[in-house]
């Protein structure tokens, strides 16, 4: 009986070191954009109808997302993990705690990784013709 009471114990301190308990597996990211409205689209297939919007996405999950609107160049940005000061307490806890599980949990689900950048904010540039092909078409003459 001892025996089982001292391992449900040791599982226990080591689940609650675990970056997986604390943490979660997964972030809130938020998008934003100047101006406000564009649409956004992850590699992942997650979407955002207009900006300033927020995804909930799988901490482990790299990808790129891009920023459209009309009117303006679409915009990409790359969003890529690191590991966190918080996760990485989280994934040290287990290690004292001897909670190898909860390492294992940890790596698997990314919960000791945070995504950068976050938020994802962008300028878009607007969609214009250079000067000199603006003044032709406004006077009516054919390109050169």
């Amino acid at each position: 009986m001892f025996k089982q009471s001292l391992a449900a114990a040791l599982v226990a301190v080591s689940l609650a070191a675990c970056g997986s308990v604390t943490r979660g597996t997964t972030e809130l990211i938020a998008f934003t954009s100047e101006p406000p409205g564009a649409a956004v689209a992850t590699t992942t297939n997650r979407y955002c109808a207009t900006t300033p919007c927020s995804l909930d996405v799988p901490r482990s999950e790299e990808f790129d997302v891009t920023f459209t609107k009309p009117g303006f160049q679409p915009q990409t940005v790359p969003v890529r993990t690191k590991l966190a000061g918080a996760g990485a307490a989280g994934f040290a806890g287990n290690v004292l705690a001897g909670g190898v599980i909860g390492m294992g949990v940890d790596a698997y689900t990314g919960a000791a990784m945070d995504h950068t950048p976050n938020p994802v904010a962008v300028t878009l540039v607007p969609d214009a013709l250079p000067s000199a092909e603006r003044t032709r078409r406004r006077r009516g003459r054919p390109g050169v």
